[in-house]
């Protein structure tokens, strides 16, 4: 099933989603536009029990460039504040969606489009991708690209990339922990695919369960952590699909998931 909008196309197929930016003249900036498509298709899918892991590419010479930096001349503070609004509701939504989001990164993530592949559950590069935020170049320092990506590598690497608007490659970006690894550009489409199909494999409600918990966790304290996750893992050894899961691994067969 293809589902095309202005500025991208949803593709789904055996419980996959695959989410594709394609502005490729514009290297796929995120407008105020692109952003809000974004954010319907992933509203639609999150609300799709058909849908079991999610894809988000970028058609073209680019992955994302980040902002579209026609829309931020000359504008007043009501405008810039709906632009960046609607930015962050589209990276929280990707955190929101029970799917687990795995960005197919093969060319260059810069600025908000850096901040979009470490928005994203999971990263798998291509070894020719590369990665910046290079907004205090330009005077206008990534402030909102900030927030995740110091989440995804933390606050030393991600204060020179931010300081610097240098490029760091893919293997940086693996070693890092921007991205899960970096594969040859030729291989890129199968090793995502294969991670979003060994996700998929698992119960829709279980993983979106854990994938819930684990931001909700993250910010906590160790001993509130520890609180809050053994309610979680209570609440979920209660569940159905963990009842059958475990007596299928007992009795050595495929668990059939109820979802």
């Amino acid at each position: 099933m293809l589902q095309a909008k202005e500025f991208i196309t949803t593709e789904i197929a055996d419980g996959i989603a695959i989410v594709t930016m394609r502005r490729p003249e514009k290297r796929n900036a995120l407008s105020l536009e692109v952003m809000r498509e974004l954010l319907r298709a992933f509203t639609a899918i999150g609300e799709n029990p058909q849908v079991r892991a999610v894809i988000l590419c970028g058609d073209g010479p680019a992955f994302s460039a980040g902002h579209d930096l026609s829309e931020l001349r000359d504008r007043d503070a009501a405008a810039y504040r709906e632009i960046f609004d609607v930015c962050v509701e589209l990276m929280e939504a990707i955190a929101r969606i029970p799917q687990p989001v795995i960005a197919e990164v093969a060319t260059i993530a810069t600025a908000a489009g850096c901040q979009l592949v470490a928005a994203c559950d999971l990263a798998i590069a291509s070894t020719e991708a590369k990665f910046a935020t290079p907004g205090v170049r330009i005077g206008l320092f990534c402030t909102t690209p900030m927030v995740a990506l110091t989440r995804a590598i933390g606050r030393k690497r991600a204060m020179e990339m931010l300081l610097t608007g240098d490029f760091i490659d893919a293997a940086t970006a693996a070693e890092w922990g921007l991205v899960n690894r970096a594969v040859a550009p030729d291989r890129l489409r199968a090793e995502t695919l294969a991670l979003a199909k060994k996700i998929a494999e698992s119960s829709r409600t279980v993983v979106a369960l854990g994938k819930n918990a684990f931001y909700a966790q993250d910010g906590l304290e160790q001993h509130d952590a520890y609180g809050y996750a053994k309610e979680v893992m209570t609440m979920n050894a209660l569940a159905a699909d963990a009842q059958e899961g475990m007596a299928a691994f007992l009795e050595r067969r495929k668990p059939h998931w109820r979802d």
